[in-house]
């Protein structure tokens, strides 16, 4: 037998055991261990998270929801005018559990934008649409896009009176636009009114179309995190300080750390969720409007006709201006701006943290003036309410109009060259 060399200690080491078993087999056609390998464990986030970093995952969590519930009541839901009404009511008392099904989606809907507002204002706090991160922050505003769009169609699909007549206002809104308008909102309709024709439209866009395409935009969303990397409240990049071996000095791994402490923010999302959902179904209102517990009626008009309240800040922008077409395109401006947000903001630091009093001043007027807007978005159409809503619509567009501007005389704060983490 030929004696082993030993300047080539290695070939004395025995090759490694083949995995075997089902996972193995799955695993040599399919990294399904690889993905979630490089996806979690080995990608590394910022050690210095805080509780305004649980929205992510909890939106995601939101969509999930949404979805199963979705399929469960299109099992029974029938898009027609004479019989979508009846369908839910159906779905509401005969279908075993049906009432909760229904409502964990409606009220998972209002969950839905509580999260989505929650984790763009999160973006806003800490300059998360800063550079590298603004194609991260572009897909983030498709996703909500597609979003507002899909809630819309949901909302029409019950069929009563609200979801009629707030189908009437938002589709008219299309016929606003030059030239293509009338054609583009007969299109929408499939009809010269809103019809049977319509409903089918909008289920079928809303059980498929759209939710594709939402699908589609929360992957890329993703991929684009895990590209740039995960912001922080500081706005450090974790990346330019690697170790040795090559892993960021300030960042943790992803898995088990920042998914078993998601799992309390889960917990908490899930009792205030359940709390809604089983005494509160309608809360007051606003989840579900008490018009819309009657059928659609074209010669009934509801005394105050608005959307539900994630679209009421938008509306009410649209009604503060008199001129329908203006208004029309403040509204496409107010969607704009949150669009541009990546380039209008010229501070040389990217987190509210080391940002001056005039950044956090027109920060807090803009909270205000959104939240001001959504309150008066559900009010009567009446002359205070109206200028009102242009006030806190100035504030609104101030926010980012004027942002170029006081982003570049705003006085800031030293940033430190690592990220302050306090062990807890």
């Amino acid at each position: 037998m030929a004696a082993k060399d030993p300047a080539h200690p290695r070939a004395a080491e025995p090759a490694p055991a083949k995995k075997k078993g089902l996972w193995a087999w799955i695993n040599e056609r399919l990294p399904v261990s690889d993905f979630f390998r490089h996806e979690l464990t080995e990608y590394y986030a910022p050690k210095n998270f805080n509780f305004w970093y649980f929205f992510g995952s909890l939106a995601l969590l939101a969509l999930v929801m949404q979805i199963l519930t979705g399929i469960f009541l299109t099992m029974y839901y029938h898009p027609s005018a004479s019989g979508a009404f009846a369908r839910v009511q159906f779905i509401m008392r005969e279908v075993r559990w049906g009432w909760l099904i229904r409502y964990m989606h409606s009220t998972g809907a209002s969950f839905f934008f509580i999260v989505i507002y929650l984790h763009m204002f999160r973006g806003m706090l800490y300059g998360s649409y800063r550079r590298p991160r603004e194609l991260l922050w572009i897909i983030g505003m498709l996703v909500y896009l597609a979003l507002m769009a899909e809630a819309f169609m949901g909302y029409v699909l019950p069929w009563g009176n609200m979801s009629f007549w707030g189908a009437q206002v938002i589709i008219n809104l299309f016929g606003t636009i030059p030239v293509i308008g009338p054609g583009l909102t007969q299109w929408i309709r499939g009809d010269y009114g809103i019809s049977g024709a319509t409903l089918n439209r909008l289920f079928a866009l809303h059980v498929a179309a759209v939710p594709i395409v939402l699908l589609g935009l929360v992957a890329l969303h993703l991929v684009a995190l895990h590209r740039v990397g995960s912001n922080n409240p500081d706005g450090i990049e974790i990346r330019d300080h690697l170790g040795p071996d090559g892993k960021p000095l300030d960042g943790i791994p992803f898995h088990p750390y920042y998914t078993v402490k998601d799992i309390m923010g889960v917990g908490v999302f899930f009792i205030l969720f359940a709390l809604v959902v089983f005494y509160f179904p309608t809360f007051h209102g606003l989840f579900l409007e008490p018009a819309n517990f009657t059928p659609a009626n074209f010669l009934s008009t509801p005394p105050d006709i608005h959307p539900v309240w994630y679209f009421t800040p938008f509306y009410a922008i649209l009604r503060a201006i008199p001129n329908k077409c203006l208004g029309a395109l403040m509204l496409l401006m107010a969607l704009v701006s949150l669009v541009l947000l990546p380039w209008l903001d010229r501070s040389p630091v990217k987190s509210i943290r080391y940002k001056g009093w005039i950044s956090r001043l027109a920060l807090a007027v803009f909270v205000v003036s959104f939240i001001g807007l959504g309150y008066l978005g559900m009010q009567p159409v009446e002359p205070i309410y109206v200028i009102l809503a242009r006030v806190f619509a100035v504030g609104y567009f101030g926010f980012f109009w004027l942002m170029p501007f006081y982003s570049r005389i705003d006085p800031v704060k030293p940033v430190p060259e690592r990220v302050t983490y306090h062990a807890h």
